[in-house]
């Protein structure tokens, strides 16, 4: 078992001993979500503690989008547990990059994919291709591509 997933196990068991029924709830929605990457695809198989990452991240993304579905809804309370659900996985993650931290990570890629012969709407693509490697688990898709068509609208 990775150290990961084998954390995760004993925060479990932590949090029922404890009685805290939001942190066992969850831990125990993201372990299933663990073991159901292990078991898809033709033969079970053990997540490295990367692909744990990956699936941690997709699940408090799930937690956002569902808290801001839910407040668009007009049901605060199911919102306030899906964000304090969200929160909780946080804690698993890395930290994330400031707007700083990836807009220098961003920049430097633009110059690399500009030296490489990239230009226009395909320089999106090749730039990217070399900050998505730099910044994994680290910032969200969306808000790394926000950021390489700022910085590619403004050179």
């Amino acid at each position: 078992m990775t150290t990961l997933k084998s954390k995760l196990h004993d925060d479990l068991n932590v949090a029922i001993r404890e009685r805290d029924e939001l942190s066992s709830s969850t831990l125990r929605l993201t372990l299933t979500a663990i073991t159901k990457e292990e078991v898809a695809g033709t033969e079970k198989r053990e997540l490295s503690d990367d692909e744990v990452f990956e699936v941690i991240t997709r699940e408090a993304k799930k937690r956002r989008e569902a808290a801001d579905a839910f407040a668009r809804g007009g049901r605060p309370e199911q919102a306030e547990r899906e964000k304090a659900e969200g929160e909780f996985l946080a804690r698993y993650l890395p930290q994330q990059l400031s707007d700083d931290e990836l807009n220098a990570i961003v920049a430097q890629a633009v110059e690399e994919a500009k030296a490489a012969g990239a230009q226009g709407p395909r320089a999106m693509g090749e730039v990217m291709k070399i900050v998505n490697p730099k910044v994994a688990g680290q910032a969200e898709g969306g808000r790394v591509a926000a950021a390489v068509k700022k910085s590619l609208a403004g050179s």
